[in-house]
C-alpha cells in the first residue's frame, strides 16, 4: 500500500512537471544573465559581492519555482485570504517590533536578514482580488457598484499600513495595482473620473498636511532636478549623463565611467539599468526591454487562452511590478529595481511566486 502511494505520488510529481511553463523559465532567465553580466561590471570585474549572491538566489528561486508550479492552482486560491490576512499581521508587526533604518520603520528583523511584509502585500493584494471575484462571479454581481466595495477598502487597509510607516511609493504601487485590477474586472470608468477629480481637489490638503518633507523633495526633484543639481537632483542628473554617454553601442564592458568612477550610487541596484545603458548602449538596452515586452506578452496570451479570465488577467498584472523599475532612474530616487537583474530576497519571494503560479495556468 505504501508503495503503491510512492507510485501514485511520483506519477503525479512527473505528469505536474510536463505542465511547467518551461518558455516562461527560458525568458527570465535571459533576463537573469544580464544581471549577473551587470552585477560583474558593477564590483570591477569581480564575482564578489554581489554576482555570488545573485547565483545563489536564483538556484532558491528555481527551487521555489519548482515547488510552486507543481502545487495545484486551487491550494493556492483557496489561500489567497489567510496569506492576505497573514501579510496585514506582519505590517502591524512592523509598527511594533519594526528595524528602523534610513529614517524609516519598513522591515522586521529575522536575525539572518530583514523582512520587508510590503513586498509580500504586493503579490497577496493580486491573489486576494483574484480569489474574491472568482468567487462573487456566481452572484452576477459585476456591474454593482456595491461588489467593490469590499475590494477597494481591502486595498486601502494595506496602503493606509505601508504609507504610515512611511514608505509612499510603495503604498502608491499597491494602491494601482489593485485599482487596476478593479478596472479590467469591471468596475465603473466614472469611479476613476470621480476619484481623480477628488485627489485634484485634495492635493493641496495632501501636500501640506499628510506628506513628509522627503516626499515632497522627491516630487519636486522628478518634476525638475535641475532645482537642486548639486542636493537631490545630482544623482538623477549623473544617470542621464551615463545614459547618454554610452551611445548606441555603449563604452564597452567593464569601461562605464559614471558608474565606476562613483558619480552613481547603488549601480548593483537602484541604477544598474543605467550602467547597462552605459556599457551596453542603447542596443543593450532594447535587447533587455525586448524581453521584458516578450514575457509579458507571453503572460497576456496565457491569460486570453486560459477559460478563467477572472483570475488570469488578475495575475497578469503581477507584471506590471517586474517593469516598474525600468523608469526609477528617471524618477524619483527610490528604492526600486530593475526586477530580474537585481534580487533581494523580497523579489525572489514575490516575483517568483507570480511566475510560478502564474505557468499554473498553462
Amino acid at each position: 500500500m505504501l508503495s503503491d502511494n510512492i507510485l501514485k505520488n511520483i506519477s503525479f510529481l512527473i505528469r505536474r512537471s510536463y505542465s511547467i511553463n518551461y518558455l516562461l523559465l527560458i525568458l527570465v532567465s535571459c533576463i537573469f544573465v544580464f544581471g549577473v553580466v551587470l552585477l560583474y561590471s558593477a564590483a570591477g570585474g569581480s564575482m564578489e559581492p554581489w554576482a555570488v549572491k545573485q547565483l545563489i538566489r536564483y538556484v532558491f528561486a528555481i527551487i521555489l519555482f519548482i515547488f510552486v508550479s507543481l502545487v495545484r492552482i486551487r491550494f493556492w486560491l483557496g489561500s489567497a485570504y489567510y496569506i492576505y490576512v497573514f501579510s496585514l499581521l506582519l505590517l502591524f508587526m512592523v509598527s511594533v517590533y519594526g528595524y528602523v533604518g534610513m529614517g524609516a520603520k519598513r522591515w522586521i528583523d529575522l536575525g539572518v536578514f530583514n523582512f520587508q511584509p510590503s513586498e509580500l502585500v504586493k503579490f497577496s493584494i493580486v491573489l486576494l482580488l483574484a480569489r474574491y471575484f472568482h468567487a462573487e462571479k456566481e452572484y452576477n454581481l459585476w456591474n454593482n457598484i456595491k461588489s467593490f466595495i469590499m475590494p477597494i477598502f481591502l486595498i486601502l487597509i494595506p496602503c493606509y499600513l505601508i504609507f504610515l510607516q512611511p514608505d509612499l511609493g510603495s503604498s502608491i504601487i499597491v494602491l494601482i495595482s489593485g485599482l487596476t485590477i478593479l478596472f479590467i474586472i469591471g468596475l465603473s470608468l466614472w469611479f476613476f473620473i470621480f476619484t481623480a477629480a477628488f485627489t485634484a481637489v485634495a492635493t493641496p490638503f495632501i501636500w501640506m498636511f499628510v506628506l513628509y518633507d522627503y516626499q515632497k523633495s522627491r516630487i519636486l526633484t522628478f518634476l525638475d532636478p535641475l532645482r537642486d543639481p548639486l542636493g537631490s537632483g545630482y544623482h538623477i542628473i549623473q544617470s542621464k549623463i551615463a545614459l547618454g554617454s554610452g551611445g548606441l553601442f555603449g563604452k564597452g564592458f567593464l569601461n562605464g565611467t559614471q558608474s565606476h568612477l562613483n558619480f552613481l550610487p547603488e549601480m548593483q541596484t537602484d541604477f544598474i539599468f543605467t550602467l547597462l545603458a552605459e556599457e551596453f548602449g542603447m542596443l543593450g538596452t532594447l535587447v533587455l526591454l525586448f524581453l521584458f515586452v516578450l514575457i509579458i506578452l507571453y503572460c497576456l496570451v496565457i491569460g486570453l487562452l486560459c477559460g478563467n479570465w477572472c483570475i488570469n488577467k488578475s495575475f497578469l498584472l503581477c507584471f506590471y511590478k517586474y517593469c516598474h523599475g525600468l523608469w526609477s532612474y528617471t524618477c524619483c530616487r527610490s528604492s526600486f529595481t530593475t526586477c530580474f537583474l537585481w534580487w533581494n530576497f523580497h523579489d525572489v519571494c514575490n516575483v517568483w511566486f507570480g511566475i510560478s503560479i502564474k505557468c499554473l495556468f498553462t
